[in-house]
């Protein structure tokens, strides 16, 4: 990992080149990262805060009697997020237990923060420590008689659970306007896979979406669903207004889709 002091604005412009040319939609799309961001609220929900589940804070809903969990993974804005929290609600009222960890511990990304921009927060808070942490939570769920999971990821959360796709720790995943899933990752996927993206992501533009629809045309021993959602951009399933009729449909149109790639394969 690239590891740089900015200790003078010289250093600083180096590093958002060197990290720019790494991340490239960084400086081009960066704004469709945090378009739209929520007013967190801890309380949220009508599930529970728990202090720790494999090391992490985890906001949990459902039954957790159940054998069938989902573990949804969040934007860069974190597990507090209604929008988010809600969705948790939703699937756990058919049965399964939801988990919501706080990947961040505490801190997810602030806008307008000039000392922690987004390229310094996702430096501070890469995908990869994202997937290593799921495992911990992945393994006390297990230890806690739970048989089956599955996991959806929003955004920085898509690549999160992209990688668990390419393990047996879960059943099925899917994967909502994600950020930085590549091609080589898409064909090391073993589990069932959902993609649902945006026409008008400019991270994972419908191009690259097509492209992972044609490599899982080619895996015959995974089940797939791939989807671009029209007039829509990153992000529109997890941070849409309340009061905007058409975004509110698109969302909740990908989340029955998302429901349903859980009843039919997290069972």
């Amino acid at each position: 990992m690239l590891r740089m002091k900015a200790s003078n604005p010289r250093t600083a412009l180096l590093f958002f080149v060197i990290f720019s040319s790494l991340y490239p939609w960084i400086s081009t799309a960066s704004s469709q990262c945090s378009e739209n961001p929520p007013t967190l609220d801890p309380s949220y929900g009508k599930g529970s805060v728990m202090e720790d589940l494999g090391g992490l804070k985890v906001y949990v809903s459902g039954d957790p009697k159940s054998k069938h969990a989902i573990i949804l993974v969040s934007d860069i804005y974190g597990y507090e997020a209604p929008n988010l929290r809600k969705i948790a609600d939703k699937v756990a009222a058919f049965g399964f237990y939801v988990v919501v960890p706080d990947f961040f511990r505490g801190e997810p990304y602030v806008d307008n923060n000039p000392k922690r921009p987004l390229d310094v927060w996702l430096k501070e808070h890469p995908q990869q420590k994202g997937f290593e942490d799921s495992k911990s939570v992945i393994a006390v769920l297990k230890k806690k008689g739970i048989s089956v999971i599955g996991a959806a990821g929003f955004c920085w959360g898509g690549k999160v659970v992209v990688d668990l796709a390419k393990t047996n720790m879960i059943k099925a995943i899917v994967a909502l306007h994600p950020s930085l899933v590549t091609v080589d990752d898409i064909k090391d996927v073993k589990q069932p896979i959902a993609i649902l993206g945006a026409e008008k992501d400019e991270i994972t533009p419908p191009t690259l979406v097509k492209q992972f629809q044609e490599i899982l045309s080619k895996k015959h021993e995974i089940d797939s669903f791939v989807k671009i959602f029209s007039g829509v951009a990153h992000g529109f399933s997890v941070r849409y207004k309340a009061d905007d009729k058409f975004a509110v449909k698109k969302a909740e149109e990908a989340q029955k889709d998302m429901l349903h790639w859980f009843l039919k394969h997290i069972n």
